[in-house]
């Protein structure tokens, strides 16, 4: 996510910390040390519950990119949505579950060493035992909150979840959306009559955040109609493997085509992208570094067959913005990001998409954990 600060790397995954998050420290520092401390202790828990997520998805075969705190939550970023309705519910209680099973192991401990008058008493930072408290039974919180059959809360995807099974994805998820804006109006009114910046803030975010799944559920179903086939363009360019970067130069300004298989005695040996080509754009260099130099030569590549999703599911996993397309071992044509938005900007949105140049629609899944 822009705007984001690696913290530490675990499991492979890359914990992340958003610029915003630092005023929230400030805010609760202005407040005394142990204010800090509960904000620290509490984004702790919400990246176990992140953690937790991410890694029922990975077992389900989901690469898990990132997890980025923000002043309102934690969003584990995931390169595609699950592919079967039990992976999403299943990845989605994850978190909730997490909550719950550190209340269940730590009750007895804290108990035992803050006594019943402590651990039972109102909220407060008012001591040092309160605070660590008042961290405990804010798993409860976030586990309530988070089950609230909403999107993008993991109760609205375990609602979405169950209800696809009977009723379909699209529809599920379009009640799983409205849940999620009601909840938002509510969340909002509540923070506009107390003046509370916090629920206002979690009110936003929540609507966007389901409109947003909702555009993106529209999307895959889109796509999903789709072959590669019936949109791939069958006049396209190959560049031979002992070709300069100079040559490729001159092939992309006389025809606009950016993006190119990579050929050495009729077979395709790479690929190379426009990020390649703007990577080894050096001055000194165009007439003496070869093609075979910087292409591809481990590449995804597509089948004629394929849906556009799944191109496109593919490209951002691969973090590319083309795919050469095969039929056996033949190289048919190459399909673009550009091409695979045009359609849904022509089908699927009535023209309400852009040219899919700044990468618009992504199939990137996130689970979050909001308070």
């Amino acid at each position: 996510m822009r705007g984001s600060i690696r913290l530490f790397n675990i499991f492979g995954i890359s914990i992340n910390i958003h610029v915003t998050f630092f005023l929230l420290l400030l805010l609760f520092l202005a407040s005394g040390v142990r204010s800090l401390v509960l904000v620290i202790g509490v984004f702790f828990i919400v990246t176990l519950h992140e953690l937790c997520h991410s890694l029922v998805a990975r077992r389900f075969g989901i690469e898990v990119r990132e997890i980025t705190l923000l002043p309102i939550g934690g969003l584990a970023s995931m390169t595609r949505m699950p592919e079967k309705p039990s992976h999403e519910f299943f990845i989605s209680l994850a978190g909730p579950l997490s909550n719950i099973a550190l209340l269940g192991i730590f009750f007895f401990p804290m108990r035992l060493i803050l006594g019943d008058y402590v651990l039972f008493h109102p909220l407060s930072v008012a001591t040092w035992p309160l605070t660590f408290a008042h961290i405990y039974w804010i798993n409860l919180a976030l586990a309530i909150f988070n089950l609230i059959p909403a999107f993008p809360m993991d109760g609205g995807r375990i609602l979405r979840a169950v209800l696809s099974q009977r009723i379909g994805y699209q529809k599920a998820t379009k009640i799983a959306v409205n849940f999620g804006h009601i909840f938002a109006l509510i969340f909002g009114y509540l923070g506009i009559t107390r003046m509370h910046l916090m629920l206002i803030a979690i009110a936003i975010f929540i609507y966007m955040a389901a409109s947003g799944e909702e555009l993106q559920v529209d999307i895959k179903e889109t796509l999903k109609k789709f072959r590669i086939r019936d949109i791939l363009r069958r006049e396209f360019l190959t560049v031979a493997h002992d070709a300069t970067i100079a040559h490729l130069l001159e092939l992309i300004f006389r025809s606009h085509q950016e993006d190119f298989p990579v050929m050495a005695f009729d077979r395709a040996v790479g690929f190379i992208t426009r990020q390649d080509v703007i990577m080894n754009m050096r001055d000194a260099g165009r007439d003496s570094v070869l093609v075979r130099d910087v292409m591809r030569k481990d590449f995804p590549r597509a089948g004629e067959d394929d849906t556009l999703m799944k191109a496109k599911a593919l490209m951002e996993e691969k973090d590319i913005r083309a795919l050469p397309v095969f039929r056996g071992d033949v190289v048919t044509g190459v399909i673009t990001l550009e091409d695979i938005s045009r359609v849904y900007a022509l089908i699927g949105a009535g023209g309400a998409a852009d040219d899919g140049k700044k990468n618009t629609y992504s199939s990137e899944y996130t689970v979050g954990g909001l308070f």
